[in-house]
């Protein structure tokens, strides 16, 4: 009986939290939807941007972890940002006068769905599922 071979997994993206890591990120994100025959690109790279953001503003030390995962759904796809921070993003109360905060507000409108999960040791992922 003939086995399908598995597709070896992609390797995460491990970056230093700095300005260069939402860029970083980004294309990254472009390559491996390529990888995964998406023809849209955008409302991942908006994604991603604003995950790895998060991850360096708010946290600012050790690596952050992009992985580009195809979800058993197959019009999805996840998107991963993984840091060492202790503190779980929410979506903050709406101000119109400020200057910043507004980007999980923009992520939850744009995806299927997001979350956060905790690792068992310190930091946390936090997903986005996109429809491509």
């Amino acid at each position: 009986m003939p086995t399908a071979a598995l597709a070896p997994e992609r390797p995460a993206l491990v970056l230093e939290p700095n300005d260069r890591a939402p860029a970083l990120a980004r294309r990254y994100l472009v390559e491996r939807f390529r990888e995964l025959g998406h023809a849209d690109d955008f409302i991942g790279r908006l994604v991603v941007t604003e995950l790895v953001t998060n991850s360096y503003k708010h946290v600012g030390f050790g690596h952050i972890v992009v992985r580009i995962l195809p979800d058993p759904d197959e019009a999805l796809s996840v998107i991963e940002v993984g840091d060492e921070g202790p503190g779980l993003p929410v979506i903050g109360r709406e101000d119109r006068d400020a200057v910043s905060g507004r980007g999980l507000l923009l992520v939850a409108e744009l995806v299927h769905d997001w979350g956060v999960r905790p690792l068992k040791e310190e930091g946390k992922v936090t997903w986005a599922r996109c429809v491509r």
